[in-house]
């Protein structure tokens, strides 16, 4: 791998790339599909063989802050407990550790040099701008055409049926259709319905793989902060709904819970609008990404397919003056060659990835007040860098003890 930059400018050294092939969210839905029996995919996590596996993505669930909460989650606790025998505990997610690049590489089982959706917003260089890849989608965007991997449900469906249960609003979504097409979509709105609707999907095919998510904790999170009696109650939730969930289903139903990404706080001083600097924002024609992980793409010379090394170096020295000991600053090729995007960028993902990446460490998040809302600047709980309390997510596998006849259920 190519050297990064770290402790030279003041900066801790960068962590190692997202774990690709081994223990990865990539990883997850080719060792479902092969626990499941499918043919073409390899199980890399080791998860149990299951005629039956249900999924759940619990958004904005990190391995620290679980760890940290076990208190609020005694359903999870206990399940660690039992132990999982050789299936890994913790995850990578994505980078960057945002959902549209973790749900892609779960739903493709690739990494984001392949899939292609590398942040929050992405530049888009036929258009020369900056789409947003989860709730402003631009219509000039073919998700099926900006997204071109085959999902993991395409290609087990219809041999094994696949089902997601998710918000309604999310049934036809321009993310749902370039990161998680293919299978029957099944919409619920609370917490119960969506658990009561898994739960009998699964029970209604002797074979199946559901994908359930859940979405209430990134929310929370968002709104007030991951430290917030908010975020607990939430948190508890989401223990609740698993326990439901356990009871429900089929017995012997694999259960897979994992995250896309983890969270930390950022205090409103921390918040900076960085296009209140000329000095950051001389030289940048566009900035994409998110707070946490901002792509610069630089202005290029008239007939120039990409600006020239020393004007990368500029505006790089000028980003390191001033945020050197609180970001790891890399260009596109320090980015790729470390393998943060995975092992292999195609050629139609390089101009995506900023000429120049801003990944924060510590309470930081970097605005453009040029394109963001004026509400964006509330935003408490962030993520998208590649700090331990973002990238790391966990994995608790067990199988469902499922409804007992003739007893009613202990209530979550």
């Amino acid at each position: 791998m190519a050297a990064v930059p770290g402790a030279a400018t003041g900066a801790p050294p960068l962590p190692p790339p997202p774990a690709f092939g081994s223990r990865s969210v990539a990883d997850v839905l080719p060792s479902c599909a092969a626990a499941l029996g499918a043919e073409g995919f390899e199980n890399t996590l080791g998860l149990p063989e299951s005629v039956r596996i249900c999924l759940v993505m619990v958004d904005g669930l990190g391995r620290t802050l679980l760890s940290k909460r076990t208190a609020h989650t005694p359903f999870l606790r206990e399940k660690l407990a039992e132990g999982q025998g050789a299936v890994p505990a913790m995850l990578d997610a994505a980078f960057p550790s945002t959902t549209a690049a973790s749900l892609a590489s779960l739903g493709t089982g690739v990494p984001p040099g392949q899939h292609g959706m590398v942040g929050y917003d992405v530049y888009a260089p036929h258009l020369d701008r900056v789409v947003n890849q989860l709730n402003g989608w631009d219509p000039d965007v073919d998700p099926q055409r900006w997204q071109p991997c085959p999902t993991v449900f395409e290609r087990i469906h219809p041999a094994i049926p696949v089902a997601t249960v998710s918000l309604p609003q999310f049934e036809g979504s321009a993310m749902t259709r370039a990161a998680l097409r293919g299978g029957e979509f099944i919409g619920a709105v609370s917490l119960h319905a969506r658990t009561t609707a898994a739960a009998e999907a699964m029970a209604a095919h002797p074979r199946m793989l559901a994908y359930f998510y859940l979405n209430e904790l990134d929310k929370a999170g968002h709104q007030f902060g991951c430290a917030s009696a908010e975020w607990e109650e939430a948190l508890e939730e989401v223990d609740a709904c698993l326990r439901r969930l356990d009871g429900q289903l089929p017995p012997g139903t694999l259960v897979v819970v994992i995250g896309d990404h983890g969270m930390v706080d950022v205090p409103p001083g921390r918040r900076i609008d960085i296009s209140a600097d000329p000095q950051l924002t001389e030289g940048v024609r566009h900035t994409a990404g998110e707070p946490r992980m901002v792509h610069l793409h630089l202005e290029c010379p008239d007939g120039a397919p990409a600006p020239a090394p020393a004007a990368v170096a500029a505006v790089a020295a000028r980003w390191r003056e001033r945020f050197g000991n609180q970001a790891w600053i890399l260009t596109r090729a320090e980015a790729i060659g470390h393998g943060l995007f995975g092992p292999v960028v195609s050629e139609a993902v390089h101009p995506r990835i900023g000429d120049l990446i801003v990944a924060v460490h510590g309470d930081l998040a970097l605005y453009d007040g040029r394109r963001a809302r004026p509400q964006a600047f509330e935003m408490v709980g962030q993520h998208g860098s590649w700090t331990k309390a973002e990238r790391q997510v966990p994995l608790v596998a067990f199988s469902a003890r499922g409804r007992v006849r003739g007893k009613r259920q202990r209530r979550g």
